[in-house]
């Protein structure tokens, strides 16, 4: 299918481009802070504003039962600020398999062979364990993670657990996911050690770790530069 003469917007494929940014929202911009505002600056506006702690923690009950409230800043400077922390924020969040990753410590079990494909199998990642300072409780080591039996990973900065997705850090996110469970109503088995073999990537998991721990360091540093200039 070639692109529609009397819609140039329709592509090959036949489906057409809608912004989710609508003319009326980009005429409000437009008349409190300037006509050079664009849909796609709006866009990246709110994306940074969404992780912004002081927006956050005002609006946090209405964030967990209704749409989000969205104020139209008046100040030209501080949408400026929101719109290019929202646009590197995009790049990192979107790109994140593209970033260079953080350089933690992969430890391999005297034995252990790299170019072996069973090294790098995982069947449930964990944080390893550590006593409280205080109190003696055993409680996660967010800096140090058991991949399996023959690799463990230190070195992860204690801040790339304050990024959060929902209830969890984006690290913990991937411990959830990335395990090998059975639905038990089907029987069905997930295991995401199919997709590395399938792919010829032994280490794709380890290497996301790594990769995503450089998105949550580099995500927290543009969220406490919004707190700092706000």
């Amino acid at each position: 299918m070639t692109p529609s003469r009397s819609n140039p917007e329709i592509d090959e494929y036949g489906y057409r481009r809608v912004d989710n940014i609508t003319s009326a929202i980009l005429n409000t911009y437009q008349e409190s802070i300037g006509d050079q505002v664009t849909k796609d600056e709006i866009f990246f506006y709110v994306y940074g504003l969404l992780h912004d702690p002081v927006y956050r923690k005002t609006y946090a009950a209405d964030l967990k039962k209704m749409g989000q409230h969205i104020p139209t800043t008046e100040s030209r400077v501080r949408f400026e600020q929101f719109a290019a922390a929202g646009r590197a924020l995009a790049d990192l969040h979107v790109g994140y398999e593209d970033v260079e990753p953080y350089p933690v410590d992969v430890q391999l079990k005297p034995g252990a062979d790299p170019a072996d494909r069973e090294t790098w199998r995982v069947s449930k990642l964990k944080w390893a364990k550590k006593k409280e300072s205080g109190t003696g409780k055993s409680v996660d080591d967010v800096t140090k993670l058991i991949y399996n039996t023959k690799v463990t990973i230190t070195g992860i900065p204690e801040e790339a657990e304050r990024y959060m997705l929902g209830s969890r850090s984006a690290l913990a996110w991937i411990i959830d996911r990335y395990q090998v469970k059975t639905d038990k109503a089907s029987g069905i088995v997930n295991d995401p050690n199919e997709w590395c073999d399938e792919h010829d990537a032994p280490r794709y998991i380890v290497d996301l770790i790594t990769k995503v721990t450089t998105v949550a360091v580099e995500t927290m540093k543009i969220v406490d530069g919004l707190a700092e200039s706000g």
